[in-house]
């Protein structure tokens, strides 16, 4: 058994009891056994602007301090999810690994290696086997989240309303990919939203995928996207159609709400293998397919009413879009806040910047995940960082090319 095997199976095996806030001193101790020394993970904050010291709650605070993810090589590595090695005094050498659970950004994972193999990039089954570090390491994250509020707490640099602790609690991962399929999405004002959510489950040869825009701000607002997308999932799972998961939808919320409250929304289904995919929309902005570093069309089907005011009789249901992406197509669903949101000058955001963007940051080789978070951060900045409405973005990308997540 190599070394890095070793670690990896005593970081399992100590790792399997541990609560949340154990995980840094264990991982410490075990790559310290093999010689890799100040081994310390930042995690990435809620809106990935940050990475923030993940160390035991219970030790000395100010040990490390957070790092930017715009302007230095820690930021540099979870951007573009590559290995770096950095050179230190002595023949010393710093090795920054991306902390990744499937497509999740979590963090980059920081070791000290006294090895002048490493700085001369002569020892590649070392970094290979931090690199296998480093992917347990996001399992252990992932996982031990669920059992504490330690790793929460720590990725939170605001205090969180209470509809936004509603609506992160409901939300499945912001990032997916497999062979075929990638998905990334953003929800901003973070710590605030409270209408905007978003929802997708990859079965079999299908992948579906909802945006909802609930009415109003604050609880009543969250509340509404709660009931929508459970209301959704429901159906979803039952293996209801298209049109029949927006009636029930529609069903629900005016059931609750008796026709005083609404949710705008779009629902789609894409055939993973073909990418034959069908839409319809319940008074929400209509999706854009990007192809070929351009935004062909806007997808148009006749909506109807939002969810909630009772437009959607049993046995009526609404029009059904259907589009045949093309390998490598992009679709992007968004609520209006995101086109909406107004420069202190009062000039709208729009799509076509947002187009633009997207499609600027794909060219220049990023993935959709630090695309997204980018145009996000645009966003913000366009509003001097004060969104008026929830804006929310969902970008849907059919049979990547290879190499385009390299994880």
């Amino acid at each position: 058994m190599t070394g890095g095997e070793a670690t990896v199976k005593g970081l399992l095996s100590e790792a399997r009891l541990a609560p949340p806030h154990e995980l840094p001193g264990i991982l410490s101790r075990h790559l310290a056994a093999v010689g890799c020394a100040e081994a310390l993970a930042y995690l990435a904050d809620l809106q990935q602007n940050v990475l923030i010291p993940f160390v035991d709650p219970d030790e000395v605070e100010g040990q490390a301090t957070p790092l930017a993810v715009d302007s230095t090589l820690a930021g540099w590595v979870f951007q573009r999810m590559e290995v770096q090695v950095q050179e230190l005094p002595g023949g010393a050498a710093r090795v920054w690994l991306p902390i990744v659970d499937g497509a999740e950004r979590l963090g980059v994972l920081a070791v000290r290696v006294d090895d002048r193999a490493v700085v001369a990039g002569e020892s590649e089954p070392l970094l290979d086997e931090l690199h296998s570090v480093a992917l347990l390491l996001a399992e252990l994250i992932v996982t031990k989240t669920l059992y504490g509020d330690t790793i929460v707490r720590l990725r939170r640099q605001a205090d969180m309303g209470l509809a936004a602790e509603i609506q992160w609690s409901l939300l499945p991962p912001l990032t997916f990919a497999s062979t075929n399929l990638a998905i990334a999405a953003t929800l901003e004002p973070a710590y605030e939203v409270a209408g905007d959510t978003v929802d997708y489950a990859i079965n079999s040869d299908r992948a579906h995928a909802a945006v909802f825009d609930a009415m109003g701000h604050g609880m009543q607002a969250a509340q509404l996207a709660v009931l929508a997308v459970a209301a959704y999932r429901h159906a979803r799972r039952r293996g209801r159609p298209l049109a029949e998961t927006a009636t029930a939808i529609d069903g629900a919320v005016s059931a609750a709400f008796g026709g005083d409250a609404f949710a705008t929304g779009v629902l789609v289904e894409l055939d993973t293998a073909t990418g034959a995919m069908r839409w319809l929309s319940a008074g929400h902005p209509e999706p854009l397919l990007l192809r070929e570093g351009a935004l062909v069309k806007t997808l148009h089907v006749e909506p109807v009413l939002p969810f909630g005011l009772s437009s959607l009789a049993p046995g009526v249901g609404p029009s059904v879009g259907t589009e045949s992406l093309e390998p490598g197509d992009r679709v992007v669903f968004y609520t209006d806040g995101a086109v909406e949101a107004r420069s202190p000058a009062g000039e709208f955001f729009g799509i076509a910047r947002l187009t633009d963007l997207i499609l600027r940051h794909l060219a220049s080789g990023l993935a959709a995940p630090e695309t997204m978070r980018r145009v996000t951060r645009a966003l913000l900045e366009h509003q001097q960082g004060q969104l008026d409405d929830d804006a929310t973005l969902l970008l849907v990308e059919w049979r990547c090319d290879e190499g385009m997540f390299t994880f």
